[in-house]
């Protein structure tokens, strides 16, 4: 039980990984640089009865006829490629800082004082290369790319380093890298990995990269940018909107972020090939909401706050992949303040 006076009741963190929305593009596998911005089609579509009916329905004929000579009628946001066009390019901006000794906010001197030994002293231990390497396959192998990733024939992904003093570039064939670990003996994911963990481990430093990812889905083909939450259905003229910043098609920045920190394979359950989720988002409590599933329980000792408040007292933890899953959520970033009461 940590004494009242170590006790931070104002505690947040800024986030490390700062993500841009991500814009979209349709061009040709075989003529990379001729571009053309994706814009959003609307359709209006006359559907069938599909959801599951009442029983009462279910059992008359007569009923389930009456059900289902209703019209469905949706209006709905579409994107796809142009007719000559084979090949999304998505475009955004990813940017890593440095500093993760400091809390943006702490109102506990003493609290501030062994959370900022403990981060040094993991820095120095790992300088922090288990995450970057993690953070770094995810941009190479394109988990970003989510449903535009199935299917595609070829994927690839370009890296650029902005920074003027100090350019450099990546280029990774993304069809070749599982999404399903991160033991890769890659010599280019090592270098990317390099540059992310001397930011982050730096007190103060920045790296801006600039990734733009070729897939190559087919001719006209479907693509898929972020889907807006429709809060009230029943006022809205559309059953799906799609997101668009000035007319381009787009994946929102928390969705391409979501990605880049789906690295926590930490948890208890997980499994390389039977695992359901796989590698999931780094989350305090390991939430999946698709599986509707928390793989990280106060009741099993595995979520964020159980690990931080022994960690960041100075406490060691049992396993060294608690450690970096810890310092992984510091990365997220995020308020965490603990009554006193």
């Amino acid at each position: 039980m940590a004494k009242k006076e170590n006790i931070a009741s104002v505690l947040a963190f800024e986030k490390k990984l700062v993500v841009s929305d991500g814009y979209m593009y349709g061009t040709s596998w075989a003529n990379k640089e001729n571009t053309t911005e994706l814009t959003l089609n609307e359709k209006s579509v006359r559907g069938t009865i599909s959801n599951r009916l009442k029983a009462a329905i279910q059992k008359d004929p007569a009923k389930l006829n009456a059900e289902v000579e209703k019209a469905n009628l949706q209006t709905v946001d579409a994107c796809a490629l142009e007719p000559e066009q084979d090949t999304l390019k998505l475009n955004f901006t990813l940017k890593v800082l440095g500093g993760l000794a400091e809390p943006s906010a702490c109102n506990n001197a003493l609290f501030k004082q062994s959370y900022s030994t403990a981060v040094n002293s993991y820095i120095e231990k790992h300088n922090c290369f288990e995450l970057a390497k993690r953070y770094a396959t995810n941009l190479a192998n394109a988990r970003f790319l989510w449903r535009n990733r199935v299917g595609a024939e070829d994927i690839e992904v370009h890296i650029k380093a902005l920074n003027k003093d100090a350019q450099q570039s990546w280029q990774f064939d993304a069809t070749e890298l599982s999404t399903r670990h991160f033991d890769h003996q890659n010599e280019q994911i090592n270098s990317l990995a390099d540059r992310i963990s001397q930011t982050l481990s730096s007190e103060s430093g920045h790296l801006m990269l600039e990734i733009n990812c070729f897939a190559k889905v087919g001719k006209a083909q479907e693509v898929y940018p972020s889907e807006e939450l429709v809060l009230d259905k029943g006022k809205g003229k559309k059953s799906k909107i799609l997101y668009s910043v000035k007319n381009i098609a787009a994946m929102h920045s928390q969705k391409l972020g979501n990605a880049l920190r789906t690295i926590d394979t930490w948890y208890p359950e997980f499994n390389d090939e039977q695992a359901t989720a796989g590698p999931i988002a780094i989350e305090p409590y390991g939430a999946v909401t698709n599986l509707g599933k928390a793989y990280r329980t106060p009741k099993d000792k595995q979520d964020f706050y159980t690990h931080f408040d022994k960690w960041a007292r100075g406490e060691e933890l049992q396993r060294e992949e608690d450690e970096h899953y810890v310092m992984a959520i510091i990365v997220r970033g995020g308020v965490f303040g603990e009554s006193d009461k």
